[in-house]
């Protein structure tokens, strides 16, 4: 294998390019990535970038040393036998990594919408967020909260609108969602549940029910996409993402997937999994590279993610479809508390926390061990969940 090709230069391309390296490869590698800023870490967007404390999140990586051809500015446009088409030519390629992550869901109307991916994306929204700004945010998952919650900080008046019954609704369930909507109204934020937008208007937005609700900046997290559009018409296999088995394997010989655009087999849960976190983009490029270089890898994590919105540390790991939920302490009594759900014989299948990271680090551990817990010890928050086995 003479040249790899990574398409897309955020943190799985970054980690590609490391691991390429660190396994003993030595030929050509062209990183191409379609923005014009060296690899970033996305996380501090929402976080640090956007509430004031940074203004650059670069990956930490010294890719002179790696001696890799960095192409910024640059898109696959499509996928052939051996070639990968761009917007600056073809690149020949023996091995390639397809780490071209997600791309914002945008609603619909001719106003002005601002979505939150790129850094470009965070310091445009930082320098509009002014005090007593009408900042309407559609959708109330964890881009929308955090999102929410920094324009908030700066003295913005801050409506949050969120189709579902409640706030994080897709990721955790009604039940569990539920239980942080109060944290709206604490921060002085009018949340309007179970409404639909129309539109993005000039000078706000129109809800379905005909209902406008002015503002002078609309931010839209209602979701991403995985950006694999260049890859229709390859023969790389595409369903929510590209197709790949536990070994990170595409359809196609010589060519992997890492990172938000993957969609792999978990044996852990016997399913699909598609994870838009940085735990994803951070680890996964390892088992992809292994795989590409004919090494024996599977990738099976236990999924990871968190999130800091309105003062709490929300944290993740797991996967809770199908599975049973058990509550561990009383959100309505208790400012700190965790959901736990399980599976039919009692075994931890995933793990909520607010403010409460060694249950997170215990629960996560658990989890991956696949053992069972006594369920009327694990509701007790005051002991802790290594002693629930």
């Amino acid at each position: 294998m003479n040249h790899v090709v990574v398409v897309g230069a955020g943190l799985a391309g970054v980690r590609s390019v490391e691991a390429l390296r660190a396994r003993g490869y030595h030929g050509r590698v062209t990183l191409v990535g379609d923005e014009g800023h060296r690899p970033y870490d996305r996380p501090p967007l929402s976080k640090a970038v956007l509430a004031g404390g940074l203004d650059s999140t670069v990956v930490d990586s010294d890719l002179g040393a790696l001696d890799i051809d960095l192409r910024t500015s640059v898109a696959a446009k499509g996928l052939r036998p051996g070639v990968v088409e761009t917007t600056e030519g073809e690149l020949e390629f023996d091995g390639l990594v397809i780490a071209t992550g997600a791309a914002p869901i945008r609603l619909r109307g001719d106003g002005p919408q601002h979505t939150l991916r790129t850094i470009d994306d965070a310091l445009d929204l930082r320098a509009r967020l002014l005090p007593g700004a009408r900042v309407v945010v559609v959708g109330a998952g964890w881009i929308g909260a955090e999102v929410a919650t920094a324009a908030r900080r700066a003295g913005c008046e801050v409506t949050v609108v969120e189709a579902a019954a409640s706030p994080l609704a897709v990721a955790l369930g009604t039940e569990v969602g539920g239980h942080t909507a109060a944290w709206y109204a604490e921060a002085g934020i009018a949340l309007r549940l179970g409404v639909m937008v129309g539109s993005v208007d000039p000078g706000g937005l129109t809800l379905v029910d005909g209902t406008w609700i002015p503002a002078d900046l609309v931010v839209t997290g209602v979701g991403v996409r995985p950006a694999v559009g260049w890859l229709a018409g390859s023969g790389v296999a595409l369903d929510n993402g590209v197709v790949v088995d536990e070994h990170l394997r595409t359809s196609l010989d010589g060519v992997v997937a890492a990172g938000d655009c993957a969609n792999w087999w978990s044996r852990r849960f016997g399913r699909r999994l598609r994870v838009e976190h940085w735990d994803t983009a951070l680890h996964s490029p390892e088992t992809a590279v292994a795989t590409l270089l004919g090494q024996s890898a599977v990738y099976d994590p236990v999924p990871y993610f968190w999130s800091e919105q309105f003062g709490h540390m929300l944290q993740y790991a797991g996967h809770h479809a199908g599975a049973r939920l058990v509550m561990r302490g009383d959100p309505s009594s208790a400012p700190k508390w965790a959901a736990l759900w399980l599976t039919e014989d009692d075994r931890l299948s995933a793990i909520f926390t607010v403010d409460l990271p060694r249950d997170l680090v215990q629960g996560r551990r658990i989890v991956e061990g696949g053992q069972r817990l006594d369920v009327n010890r694990a509701k007790d928050p005051s002991i802790p969940l290594r002693d629930c086995l």
